[in-house]
């Protein structure tokens, strides 16, 4: 049962969680914007990093998604916030997620491998992220048509 927190703004609130919020967690924000204007999403970590890894940024710009503005945010200033969706997207983030004070609707795992502890060349890097980018794409479109969609 979803709780319709965004229904006075007409859109679904999306959180989408990771530990650094420095990749995943920001391409599959990236992705949900730009896939749906009828969702707020917003992404944060259990550990936020420095900055936005700039091989997620790459990645998703070549698939026309511009992340550079995105900064990592710490979970806790969401706690109080209701969402229809919190969805994790790292392992850790899964296992460590906080109780919210806010309603939630439902509480989703959706994980993929840390791009960002790919090693070799900085184009075998890069292609990590490709195929993280690419799962994230096609996962959260499916999520999106099968479950969000029938929440609108």
């Amino acid at each position: 049962m979803t709780t319709m927190a965004g229904a006075a703004s007409g859109k679904r609130r999306v959180l989408i969680l990771c530990t650094g919020n420095s990749a995943r967690s920001q391409m599959s924000e990236g992705f949900l914007r730009s896939l749906d204007s009828r969702l707020e999403v917003q992404s944060a970590g259990t550990e936020p990093s420095p900055r936005v890894n700039p091989l997620a940024i790459r990645a998703m710009h070549e698939i026309g998604i511009d992340i550079s503005n995105g900064k990592p945010k710490s979970v806790g200033q969401f706690l109080g916030e209701s969402f229809d969706f919190v969805i994790t997207v790292c392992d850790d983030a899964d296992r460590n997620c906080p109780n919210f004070r806010g309603k939630v609707g439902r509480r989703v795992h959706i994980g993929f491998p840390d791009p960002a502890k790919a090693e070799g060349s900085d184009e075998e890097k890069l292609a990590a992220f490709r195929r993280v980018r690419d799962d994230i794409r096609v996962r959260f479109r499916e999520f999106h048509d099968k479950e969000i969609v029938k929440t609108l």
